[in-house]
């Protein structure tokens, strides 16, 4: 009997890009070691599965691991041996293992140093990383204006900006030519405890901008675990969200499930990134995304965990620099 084919994560159009990113996006931080040391043959694996599931996005940064993820996710990417054109590769520049640096010099030099890393002739998608730690008019009249010249010079394809506090896209997209910036990326703000980024999507499509949000599962808290003990959310957050992962897991269902089919579930963000560093990983986060496109959510459960949650909705922690 021929076997059946694997069922594979749908893709999503990017803004205006013309990129079609997988609605899973493989994020590459712990490639990096970034949560425990991870073997070459299981980095390997996992990029490889990914890409067998349809996964076709990864993102890294300079910053994660000291630049051991992106040197990582280059060997991977080399090893798949599939064509350049078949894969969405983004990656960041302006935060370093020894700090920011948002200066025209600096991240100019930052893409040749992250290309050599990834053995790729360009990437598509090159990000301000975290700019709310840098100065936002810098952002504004000299960075982003360099990553333009690196597009024109075909290093990148696109240009985005990362960071926590929503303000600061405002800040920035309200102050730069229409079309300058071609994606934002978001993360802990789409997500059962918090969907503030829900507020400005019709903001960022207006200005043609393409959504990526990431850490669905809130930097932990969103798990059986519970999140890392640095996590700056309030115990008052912490303990609903321990309680919403009880009641899940004691109906059988998993809270971090739960929480990417919930984060996935609107089409207007292209791509959710999930950082990933086993197949086991890539399979259980394909299989939630599969089971939400043919199935559907467990919408009786998803309620009873947001009323839990409900006391806590949208409550923030502090990024460093809040720039409103």
């Amino acid at each position: 009997m021929a076997s059946q084919p694997l069922p594979k994560v749908e893709l999503r159009e990017l803004g205006n890009t013309g990129l079609k990113l997988s609605c899973v996006g493989f994020g590459a931080s712990p490639l990096g070691n970034v949560f425990g040391p991870v073997s070459d043959d299981e980095a390997i694996g996992s990029v490889r599965e990914a890409f067998r599931r349809g996964i076709n996005f990864f993102d890294t940064s300079p910053y994660y691991g000291g630049t051991l993820s992106e040197k990582v996710l280059g060997k991977t990417l080399k090893a798949l041996g599939v064509p350049r054109s078949e894969y969405v590769v983004a990656t960041k520049c302006g935060r370093y293992a020894d700090g920011f640096d948002f200066s025209a010099d600096r991240v100019t030099k930052s893409i040749d140093e992250s290309l050599e890393r990834l053995q790729l002739d360009y990437v598509d998608i090159l990000q301000c990383h975290d700019i709310e730690f840098g100065s936002l008019d810098q952002i504004v009249n000299e960075t982003i204006p360099a990553l333009k010249k690196l597009k024109e010079a075909g290093k990148i394809r696109f240009i985005g900006i990362t960071g926590l506090p929503l303000g600061i896209f405002t800040y920035v997209l309200d102050r730069i030519p229409a079309g300058m910036v071609d994606v934002v990326l978001s993360y802990c703000h789409y997500g059962i405890n918090d969907s503030t980024l829900e507020d400005l999507i019709l903001y960022l499509k207006s200005k043609g901008v393409g959504i990526i949000s990431a850490s669905p599962l809130a930097m932990g808290l969103l798990t059986e675990n519970g999140p890392p003990e640095w996590h700056p959310a309030s115990a008052e957050l912490k303990s609903a969200c321990r309680a919403a992962a009880v009641y899940c897991k004691e109906r059988g269902n998993n809270i971090s499930k739960l929480a990417l089919q919930y984060s996935l579930s609107n089409k207007d963000i292209s791509s959710v990134l999930v950082g990933m560093n086993s197949i086991n990983q890539v399979e259980e986060n394909v299989a939630a995304a599969v089971e939400l496109a043919t199935i559907g959510k467990n919408e009786k459960i998803l309620a009873e965990v947001e009323a839990i949650l409900k006391p806590v909705k949208n409550q923030t922690w502090p990024s460093g620099l809040q720039q409103s």
